[in-house]
């Protein structure tokens, strides 16, 4: 799985004067959770891109005070006027405790539907899942050669080991729909018949 290195410097100072000071040196503070202890950090916004802006899901690791932790995005805040990284929300991945993370699907294979003149039409692009951090991966894998057309994978289809789905089973995540020059074809097929 993907990884960054991220270097960061312990805050000392709390409070939204200390955090404006460490924006107006372009920097971003951000907090770990879920570890022995909440660490209070601040790090370069150009440090954060890679992690912030991708659809793939990846593990950070930060270096804070000359110790390392792997992490996860948890959340992110982001300057209602000028759209810029004010403040991210980690989570420390610790081996024996379970974490929720948002993976990406990857759409596999070719669909039934698709070859008989569908399209595919995806309608989530992830899926929230709670995880053993080394049951964590890149992407969940969706098979969909066998989906017809004007069918259906909703999530309870999805198959993923060793992860609970937190996405509620009946909604569908992607599906075959007909298109219009299909439409027009199955129409003018169908007055053909009449006229026999």
């Amino acid at each position: 799985m993907k990884t960054i290195t991220i270097e960061g410097q312990l805050r000392t100072e709390h409070g939204k004067k200390a955090a404006r000071q460490i924006r107006s040196q372009e920097n971003v503070p951000g907090v770990i959770y879920g570890g022995a202890q909440e660490i209070n950090f601040y790090a370069s916004a150009k440090a954060f891109k890679p992690l912030v802006y991708t659809s793939e899901f990846q593990i950070a690791e930060v270096s804070v005070d000359g110790k390392s932790y792997k992490c996860i995005l948890k959340d992110l805040q982001f300057d209602k006027v000028d759209d810029s990284l004010i403040h991210v929300d980690l989570l420390e991945l610790v081996d024996n405790k379970k974490v929720v993370a948002t993976l990406p699907l990857r759409f596999v294979g070719t669909s039934v539907g698709v070859k008989e003149g569908g399209k595919l039409v995806t309608k989530m692009k992830a899926l929230k899942v709670k995880a053993l951090p080394k049951d964590l991966k890149e992407a969940i894998n969706v098979d969909i050669t066998t989906l017809e057309l004007n069918g259906n994978i909703r999530v309870e289809d999805v198959v993923a080991e060793n992860m609970e789905i937190l996405n509620s089973p009946r909604i569908p995540i992607a599906s075959v729909v007909m298109t219009r020059q299909l439409k027009q074809e199955e129409a003018s097929a169908a007055k053909d018949e009449k006229k026999k």
